[in-house]
């Protein structure tokens, strides 16, 4: 699951002097254990060798509200979810051109149908699914730059969609005239005994930003910590990456620093420490995407990330060096970094076996390619040997423009589906979309 990005900020005389790169989801860096800072290969780390899978074919629905030629739609990111907790998952998303969150509900099975849960949010970039209060109905936490074009000013916020019947949701504002927020999960950091979780913020701002945590104290009420004031954050993956049975979290700070943080849980109710785990020398990396997938299947979360960043140059689309890694965590908070593959306009990193060969594959979708070529891959796989040789595969060149996309079972067969969102904010608009399901033929 990736978020949106707009409005990134650098020395380089190249970028685009301020005008956009923020936050598109779900979005991407790369991590090499506690080594000095070291450039990007653009190309693998290692030749794999050539592996014969079966070709995979995944068939396009469109789901939620159509994608006409004028709505041109900017899906900024989506959760797979089950929302009412029926036992049937859900998508829910947000939509920054009408500012909205939408639900689209799966009831009966294989049927989607959408509704509007919140409007008027100021640039919601990000959703995420959680029982913030231990309620026992998943609330939905959404981060809000305030504005999606560059702006250095102190208009992010967090809202919080309170489910009061799993019907009926009403939004709380919980931390207002902030940088630009752009990713928020929650997580029992704390060792609550009640059922509440707290947050885990990214603030993308501009030429400042931030990373905190919240303590959630009840009623709604919560206490702030800043863990990291650089600009660019855009993703805040959490998980026990230390293995000492406590959540702590990772950022993918972008802009002009392109790095990955790690910020371990003391547990003793301490600050959390800010490690830089690794960091791109450069400059124009593209940082697009980071999430938590265990690749090598050794118990130990890893993380996976994308860079493919566009938005941010005079001549906006895809540079040479963008694609998809993964960070293998060998274990008390170190990382060695692997390159899997070039992929132009890289975004939203996930994992899951595709195939059903007990191998965990990697997905990705493009936001940047040449749209001009009919032959761009707008979403593609990486299908894993099982010992970490990945052939890429692409999976579809059309609809264009995917930026934030979740993988995960819908029809409970067994068979992992993939959704994804389109952002439709520049020439050309076509082939367009807003969101599909992809269902394995």
């Amino acid at each position: 699951m990736n978020t949106f990005s707009l409005g990134r900020a650098s020395r380089h005389p190249v970028r685009y002097a301020g005008i956009v790169a923020g936050l598109i989801a779900g979005i991407g860096l790369a991590l090499s254990g506690c080594q000095p800072r070291t450039p990007a290969p653009a190309t693998a780390n290692r030749a794999a060798p050539k592996t014969n899978f079966p070709a995979l074919v995944y068939q396009p629905v469109a789901i939620g509200s159509p994608a006409g030629p004028e709505d041109r739609p900017m899906v900024t990111n989506l959760q797979i979810a089950d929302l009412d907790q029926d036992g049937l998952p859900d998508v829910i998303y947000s939509e920054a051109r009408g500012n909205t969150v939408r639900w689209i509900r799966q009831a009966p099975r294989g049927v989607f149908t959408e509704q509007v849960i919140a409007r008027d949010l100021p640039a919601p970039a990000n959703v995420w699914a959680a029982d913030v209060q231990g309620s026992g109905r998943l609330d939905v936490l959404v981060a809000c730059m305030g504005q999606i074009m560059p702006n250095n000013d102190r208009i992010g916020s967090i809202v919080v969609l309170e489910n009061l019947d799993n019907r009926t949701f009403q939004p709380r504002t919980l931390l207002e005239k902030t940088a630009r927020v752009t990713d928020v999960r929650a997580a029992n950091l704390t060792g609550h005994t009640d059922g509440k979780l707290d947050l885990v913020v990214g603030q993308f701002g501009y030429a400042q930003g931030e990373t905190r945590w919240m303590k959630n104290l009840g009623g709604w009420r919560f206490e702030s910590q800043i863990v990291n004031r650089q600009s660019g954050t855009v993703h805040t993956p959490v998980a026990d990456f230390d293995g000492d049975s406590r959540p702590d979290f990772a950022a993918l700070v972008t802009q002009e620093w392109e790095e990955v943080h790690l910020f371990r849980n003391p547990g003793d109710g301490g600050e959390f420490k800010d490690t830089l785990v690794w960091g791109s020398t450069n400059e124009d990396y593209g940082g697009s995407g980071l999430a938590v997938a265990d690749v090598n299947r050794d118990g130990r979360p890893d993380l996976i990330s994308t860079n493919g960043d566009g938005f941010d140059y005079a001549v906006r689309g895809h540079r040479p060096w963008h694609g998809i890694q993964w960070l293998e965590n060998t274990g008390q908070g170190n990382f060695r970094y692997h390159r899997v593959g070039d992929f132009p306009g890289a975004y939203a990193p996930c994992a899951a076996d595709l195939n059903g060969d007990g191998h965990t594959d990697l997905v990705a979708v493009s936001g940047f390619a040449d749209w001009d070529d009919p032959q761009s891959v707008a979403l593609m796989a990486w299908l894993n040997d099982g010992r970490q040789n990945f052939t890429p595969m692409p999976l579809a060149r059309s609809p264009i423009k995917l930026v934030t996309a979740a993988v995960g079972d819908l029809d409970g067969d067994g068979v992992p589906e993939i959704v994804t969102g389109a952002l439709h904010a520049f020439p050309p608009f076509e082939r367009l979309s807003n969101i599909t399901l992809w269902r394995r033929q």
